[in-house]
């Protein structure tokens, strides 16, 4: 059963092109998807959603397998019609969200029992449940269950976990019985000797995708980058390469550079309710002073609704009174921004002319805090 294709259209040193094909369409590559973990982008609706054009968006089995729970979702048709988005989703396993939310948790190799962070209900998550939940959620693309190990431990704790991941990766795969595409994670902390033993024992197991997992976990920025500079090139050239959980728009221009073809991460929504917005010119803080007579655009170089319609005046107001409108008008933004920031990406692969457009973003984006 063909459940994923992927191809290679132009490549720029290490930078790829391309595209993948699931039941839900056709995503152009590299790619960033907005997370939308209980099936829902925060502050917009679907609609507002599709009008921004993602192809691709994220859900988490964590939370949803807690609220509405499987049994519901299932009843009700699966994500895609529980949310009305007829386009692709990819779903987290929740390995990291047992790792990072719940206080108490016991791993063994059967799985992980835990404490729900919302009301302290016991639950058990192992490589045969959560692709379970991730299939009757009726994903295009679904995650093998991984053990995520936090930044700073001992590097045979990081091994133990890595090759604990490695068996839970073959039992995910054999698990897997549906129609969704399945990739695998490749761990290994920080140490450069067990991510090339991880990224080649995943790279070995007949996933459709493979993904670079454990980062973005409190380690620092370049030892975050220096993982995925040397990971990346030792993944499977004919799959997608996915980082998960990153980034910046700085770290998205570095991914590509090193051959990452997907991302994800919180950053673009969760900054936009935090009043934080990324423009063509630079960060707007847009809670300050500054602002508060700006009758300009957020971004006149940006076509969104939010750049479009309202000022920056206007969405200042907002912000300090604590409207709800405000985190409407600059999650659109946000995530436009970030939309449109991988269109260029793409545009500038296919052209050979990804550092130059890199170099040029660069210089617009690091001046500091746009002025009024």
């Amino acid at each position: 059963m063909s459940r994923l294709s992927f191809r290679i259209l132009a490549t720029d040193g290490a930078a790829r092109r391309g595209e993948i094909v699931t039941r839900h369409g056709t995503i152009q590559t590299p790619v960033f998807m907005p997370v939308g973990t209980l099936a829902s982008v925060k502050s917009l609706t679907t609609d507002q959603l599709q009008q921004l054009g993602p192809e691709i968006i994220l859900n988490n089995t964590y939370h949803l397998m807690l609220r509405p729970g499987i049994d519901l979702l299932e009843q009700l048709g699966g994500v895609h019609r529980f949310m009305n988005w007829d386009r692709a989703v990819l779903s987290d396993s929740g390995g990291f969200q047992v790792f990072s939310l719940s206080s108490i948790r016991k791993v063994r190799e059967e799985g992980v029992e835990f404490r729900s962070h919302i009301d302290g209900s016991a639950h058990f998550l192992s490589p045969e449940t959560s692709i379970s939940i991730q299939q009757r959620m009726g994903v295009d693309i679904a995650m093998a269950f991984d053990e995520c190990p936090a930044y700073g431990i001992a590097h045979a704790e990081v091994e133990r976990s890595m090759e604990l991941t490695h068996r839970w990766a073959r039992r995910s795969l054999a698990a897997r019985t549906g129609e969704s595409a399945l990739f695998g994670i490749v761990q290994g902390g920080i140490h450069h000797d067990l991510r090339k033993r991880s990224a080649e024992e995943i790279g070995a197991i007949e996933f459709d995708g493979v993904a670079i997992g454990g980062v973005s976990v409190g380690e620092p920025k370049e030892e975050m980058l220096d993982v995925m500079r040397f990971t990346a090139p030792l993944l499977p050239e004919d799959k997608p390469r996915y980082l998960m959980g990153v980034g910046t728009p700085e770290d998205l221009l570095d991914g590509v550079a090193a051959g990452i073809d997907m991302f994800d991460c919180v950053m673009p929504t969760r900054n936009a309710r935090n009043g934080s917005l990324f423009t063509s010119l630079g960060k707007v803080a847009i809670k300050n002073a500054r602002y508060a007579n700006d009758q300009g655009p957020l971004d006149p170089n940006c076509s969104c609704t939010t750049c479009r319609t309202v000022s920056r005046a206007y969405l200042r107001h907002l912000y300090v009174t604590g409207e709800i409108a405000a985190m409407v008008y600059n999650t659109i933004h946000n995530v436009s921004f970030y939309l449109d920031l991988m269109r260029g990406i793409r545009q500038s692969i296919a052209s050979n002319s990804l550092q130059a457009f890199r170099d040029a973003f660069l210089s617009r984006v690091t001046g500091g805090e746009v002025d009024a």
